[in-house]
């Protein structure tokens, strides 16, 4: 969303904030990308994880500097966000009485810029004690890649999903007695299908990977873990898309279908696992105790 003069939102500066866009930060929604978790994604940014949440305002001063103002209004950025998403204009002017802090720099990528200002950049020494803040690296695989790569799966969920069939899934028994769905994976996807773009899927399959996930995503049921790891949105019919994260992996599910994987130790690979006799009450239980968007 390009600024305009009635975009303009005080920093604490005689400058004003022209508004590009802005986006959530609670413990249901917070850009991933960030950390695994909500607390983390708040650590990432100095700020403390407030139970309500906080909105992210991103936007240009007078001479074209990025700014991050954090409010804690977050229905106001709730309802422009979702005004925006349905493309109508919005006006997004917080109360300086909101205003929580303005951060020098930006967290996420931003692909527009306010007119009539010079082009982004970040604000001088003198203006801040802290290091602007900048986008992660996703150049290369890691941990933000990984998480941009679930957020994917979970925004084209029927684009992947149509590249698995049901008959390449075998149920089968793990060593130890228990259903063993990591077996149900044969073999990773490329879900363009092609060799333009293997890199988004090998052949091979950690299935050590795996079954680390599902049993950390086990543990999670008996042992809560931190805000956001475990986050429940709307999918279609009575389903439920479950979104999980721990350290080094990323989970992605229907909770009437399949679920995905993505790992740290597999750059670019992501691992179907099939419902068998065991997802099924994983995510069901994952459900119950996954935060929801209110």
């Amino acid at each position: 969303m390009a600024g305009t003069d009635e975009d303009a939102v005080a920093t604490g500066d005689d400058d004003a904030l022209y508004v590009l866009t802005a986006v959530l930060l609670t413990p249901a929604k917070f850009p991933s990308v960030l950390g695994d978790d909500y607390p983390e994604a708040c650590a990432t940014l100095d700020l403390a994880p407030l139970a309500e949440g906080y909105g992210l305002v991103l936007g240009q001063d007078g001479e074209g500097a990025r700014w991050t103002v954090v409010i804690d209004d977050v229905s106001l950025v709730a309802v422009a966000i979702a005004s925006w998403d349905c493309g109508m204009e919005h006006e997004l002017s917080p109360d300086e009485r909101t205003v929580v802090a303005a951060l020098p720099g930006w967290p996420l990528e931003v692909a527009v810029s306010a007119p009539g200002v010079p082009a982004p950049h970040d604000p001088s020494a003198e203006l801040s004690e802290r290091p602007p803040l900048c986008p992660p690296d996703t150049t290369e695989w890691g941990p933000a890649q990984r998480r941009l790569g679930a957020d994917e799966i979970a925004l084209r969920w029927a684009q992947w999903r149509e590249q698995i069939s049901d008959s390449e899934f075998a149920p089968s028994e793990g060593a130890d007695g228990a259903p063993g769905d990591a077996e149900d994976a044969e073999e990773s996807r490329d879900p363009q299908g092609d060799e333009e773009n293997e890199g988004k899927g090998g052949k091979g399959v950690n299935r050590a990977g795996i079954r680390r996930v599902l049993a950390e995503a086990r543990s999670y049921v008996d042992t809560p873990p931190p805000l956001g790891r475990v986050r429940s949105s709307f999918a279609t019919g009575d389903a439920r898309t479950l979104r999980a994260d721990g350290p080094g992996w990323s989970l992605v599910a229907r909770t009437d279908d399949i679920a995905f994987v993505l790992l740290d130790e597999e750059p670019g690979e992501v691992l179907p696992i099939g419902r068998g006799p065991e997802l099924p009450g994983l995510l069901e239980a994952l459900d119950k105790m996954a935060v929801r968007p209110s």
